[in-house]
């Protein structure tokens, strides 16, 4: 007998109110079929796709890809393992950037990773706090990357004043302890194709379950964490159905009410 087939994207026939909150598809992994892969991201369901843009030198070699789809819309920040590079030159040209392009609705990723090690701790907090400051002075969303440094960066949030303010937590992969503080100071979760993970995925879920439906989103972080049953594959926009329905298997609702309360909080906190 040969393999099970994977269901397409397509096949749940969800309506066209969802938003992939978290989206990389200027990077070379779309350069093949970039248009292929936004023309089925609507056929899925998909009406908005926010682009994360990794720095002022990303942004502007690649929000030309994007001229002919209003619907998509950015953010630009410096990812933490690109601390080194935030210069006063850098910083100066994403604020003029946020200032003249409305297509930019926030500043992120900016955050910790203490994973990777690329780039000294210290470094990365002050290019962290810049960033920070520099959304607050601009009145913009912040969307973070936290990676082995969930306490730092919540303590840096918290005592550089960001309580209540619009911010989103990207990727999240924790469990129910962080989620707690982080609605607790009035922000907002997006959630990954991981929380769809057999194995390993059970503080995930425990958390999701206990995420309030307005504070909560859905996101692929394409090209990476591809949701069951495409694991291991290229993600993509059209397959954040795949995590909105184990996030409904998990909230005891039905999919297309996920998938539409997650587009409306997407909606409201970037203004799209």
């Amino acid at each position: 007998m040969g393999k099970t087939k994977r269901p397409e994207p397509e096949s749940l026939n969800l309506p066209p109110v969802g938003v992939d909150s978290h989206a990389h598809l200027d990077l070379d992994d779309f350069d093949e079929d970039r248009e292929t892969i936004i023309r089925r991201a609507h056929d899925s369901g998909v009406s908005r796709i926010v682009n994360v843009f990794l720095g002022p030198d990303a942004y502007e070699r690649g929000r030309g890809l994007f001229d002919a789809h209003p619907e998509i819309s950015f953010l630009m920040g410096v990812h933490p393992n690109d601390a080194d590079l935030l210069t006063d030159e850098a910083e100066e040209r994403m604020r003029a950037h946020f200032k003249a392009d409305p297509r930019l609705k926030g500043v992120g990723e900016i955050g910790l990773d203490y994973y990777w090690e690329r780039v000294p701790h210290e470094v990365q907090k002050d290019a962290f706090v810049r960033q920070i400051d520099l959304a607050r002075e601009l009145s913009l969303p912040i969307v973070i990357h936290s990676r082995d440094a969930n306490g730092d960066t919540v303590d840096i949030l918290e005592a550089e004043g960001f309580r209540d303010y619009p911010l989103l937590w990207h990727c999240f992969g924790a469990g129910i302890d962080l989620a707690e503080r982080l609605v607790a100071n009035g922000w907002h979760i997006s959630i990954p194709g991981p929380v769809t993970f057999r194995k390993n995925s059970d503080d995930v879920q425990a958390a999701v379950a206990r995420i309030p439906f307005e504070r909560l989103l859905l996101e692929t972080d394409c090209p990476y964490l591809a949701p069951e049953p495409w694991r291991g594959k290229r993600n993509h926009p059209a397959l954040s159905v795949f995590t909105a329905r184990r996030v409904a298997q998990i909230k005891g609702r039905s999919v297309e009410d996920v998938w539409r309360m997650a587009g409306d909080n997407a909606r409201r906190f970037f203004g799209l």
